[in-house]
């Protein structure tokens, strides 16, 4: 029983969909299905039951989800542990979406000043993960944006941006100092893919149905203002082409800069990220 395979059946068992588990994954569908339907060969019974309408655990799949769980979180703080003791200690922080925030740029200073020996390893994720690979091992710490499925993870909160609405220049709502979402009723809305995190794309949407381009990455959002006359929410603060412009919402709850990190991970240089993150974004 391999750990990557128990990272498999863990994403499948919080998707309940193979299709949303495989992209979260970043694979394809086929060999996801391939690795579940071996291991249940491995442990002798069925993980999940298939119906039409969708899958669900077994109650063995149920035991196994919690085992895997811990199997996992310990594996990483022994890898982190036994790193340490070699001499290579580093620490993998995942980056949503863009990097140009001046509190990474406060963050990265504070760090090095702290610890110059750690190797940190950057990794940039586009818009369809905010955890920024954390359920799939691919970072040990995320430096993104809430809200989402917080399930199994840790969340420090490190600054709240107020949210507009991105618009063309020349978009006749454009010019005003303050809107609405009532007055983007009728726009269409640049969507992030089936699959991504139901709680991100919800608070993106105003909770509500939208239509509109897909989009993962910051210059394909904004692209798709500029090109569709789509609109969009994002957080105040960053700067935008000419050809664009942001105007803030009066009703739309405020965007947070968050940490994350997988629950019950006790790595003390994990630990000293976070309570210098905390002090950097603050300044």
């Amino acid at each position: 029983m391999e750990l990557r395979t128990l990272r498999y059946f863990v994403a499948v068992a919080e998707e309940l969909h193979f299709g949303r588990a495989a992209t979260r994954l970043h694979m394809s569908q086929p060999p996801l299905s391939r690795a579940i339907k071996q291991l249940e060969a491995d442990v002798g019974a069925l993980l999940f039951t298939r119906s039409p309408t969708g899958i669900a655990l077994t109650p063995v799949g149920t035991v196994l989800l919690g085992e895997a769980r811990e199997l996992l979180q310990h594996a990483d703080r022994v890898r982190t542990r036994v790193s340490a003791a070699a001499g290579a200690s580093t620490l993998t922080v995942g980056i949503l979406g863009d990097g140009t925030d001046p509190g990474v740029a406060k963050l990265a200073a504070a760090f090095r000043r702290a610890h110059p020996g750690i190797d940190i390893r950057i990794r940039d994720t586009d818009l369809t993960d905010p955890t920024c690979g954390l359920r799939t091992g691919l970072v040990d710490v995320a430096l993104t944006r809430a809200p989402f499925d917080e399930t199994a993870l840790t969340v420090r909160a490190l600054r709240s941006d107020p949210v507009g609405v991105v618009l063309r220049a020349d978009d006749p709502l454009a010019g005003h100092v303050r809107l609405r979402l009532a007055d983007l009723d009728d726009r269409r809305w640049f969507q992030f893919p089936r699959g991504t995190d139901p709680v991100w794309q919800a608070y993106w949407n105003a909770d509500r149905p939208r239509e509109g381009p897909e989009v993962r990455a910051v210059q394909e959002c904004l692209h798709a203002v500029l090109w569709n006359g789509t609109v969009g929410l994002a957080p105040l603060g960053h700067d935008l082409p000419a050809e664009l412009a942001v105007v803030p919402l009066a009703d739309m709850t405020p965007s947070r800069v968050v940490a994350a990190w997988n629950e019950g991970d006790t790595n003390p240089l994990l630990r000293s990220f976070v309570e210098i993150a905390i002090a950097a974004y603050r300044r």
